[in-house]
């Protein structure tokens, strides 16, 4: 098994997608056409973040309770140079973000709250960083 893609039901999908596809370095693909509002997002040629807007039928269960939410979504930078970049685009946007290191396991982290509960996680081998300082 492997992750197919993370869904996220918002009332305004732009600064979401603006985010994943500015900073994260996403693209905006196909999406077939379900009648809602929404965007899917592709890393390496496969739709990874649907993006729903939040007057879908997801949105709201029978019962009318708020469905419930995904914690975060993670995205796996592999090298120092990419690393470095999406350093660069945070700052260049001013995007808050705060980092922490894995204990054990040798990553390093950077977490953004895009909005209350939508939290998006970078993490990296702390050996991919060894020869890059900040």
């Amino acid at each position: 098994m492997k992750l197919d893609h993370v869904t996220i039901v918002t009332p305004d999908c732009e600064p979401i997608r603006h985010f994943l596809v500015d900073i994260a370095g996403m693209t905006v693909g196909p999406r077939p056409p379900f009648g809602i509002g929404g965007h899917w997002l592709y890393l390496e040629g496969a739709p990874a973040v649907h993006l729903i807007e939040s007057g879908s039928v997801l949105a709201s269960p029978p019962g009318g309770r708020a469905a419930t939410r995904i914690d975060h979504l993670a995205l796996r930078v592999s090298g120092a140079v990419e690393w470095r970049a999406l350093l660069a685009r945070l700052r260049e946007h001013a995007i808050p973000f705060s980092e922490a290191e894995v204990p054990l396991a040798r990553e390093q982290q950077l977490f953004v709250q895009l909005a209350p509960g939508v939290v998006v996680e970078f993490v990296t081998a702390l050996s991919t960083l060894s020869a890059f300082s900040n």
